[in-house]
């Protein structure tokens, strides 16, 4: 298991699907800076290069640059404004992804001091799916998964019911 400071459900969640469709032997372009998940991803074999920073709205080059037989996104799409062009520039043919579902019980998340941490979007599953498609992926494999947390109220027991996290496993057309 992971430190307790990490989200370890998720990320167990995220391992397992990765592991389920991924080849250790597939470089990786995790689109994003380093995180405690891409260690993880190194921790279990993979061979995973990340993004450097750039404003994946605007910039590509990383992404078009890179050679990686998979692209991964955790949690990256709700970020962007336009995910869609990024989608389109892939140039993988596998792509892992998960993203933060919109829940009727709770606010979108916003943060008020740091402009990179933002959700420009909260996606319910067929959105998602809707916006990889149009950018030319097909979906081989889904899961969603939830979130508990350890407070106490309505709120908190309806996480451990709903699906908060929806991850998908897809193909370039």
């Amino acid at each position: 298991m992971y430190e307790n400071s990490f989200p370890n459900k998720r990320f167990e969640h995220t391992l397992n699907f990765l592991q389920k469709h991924i080849s250790t032997s597939q470089p990786i372009l995790d689109l994003g800076v380093e995180n405690p998940f891409s260690k993880i991803m190194k921790e279990h074999g993979f061979k995973v290069e990340n993004t450097k920073g750039e404003d994946l709205d605007i910039d590509f080059s990383s992404v078009i640059k890179s050679d990686a037989d998979v692209v991964t996104a955790f949690e990256i799409f709700e970020h962007l404004l336009a995910p869609f062009n990024v989608l389109r520039e892939i140039k993988s043919k596998k792509l892992v992804a998960s993203i933060p579902m919109r829940l009727w019980f709770s606010p979108a998340y916003q943060s008020k001091t740091d402009k990179w941490d933002r959700h420009y979007h909260e996606f319910e599953d067929w959105q998602f799916d809707w916006l990889l498609e149009k950018a030319g992926w097909k979906i081989i494999d889904r899961a969603k998964f939830t979130n508990p947390i350890k407070k106490i109220g309505f709120r908190p027991l309806l996480r451990k019911f709903t699906p908060r996290y929806y991850i998908i496993y897809a193909e370039r057309i």
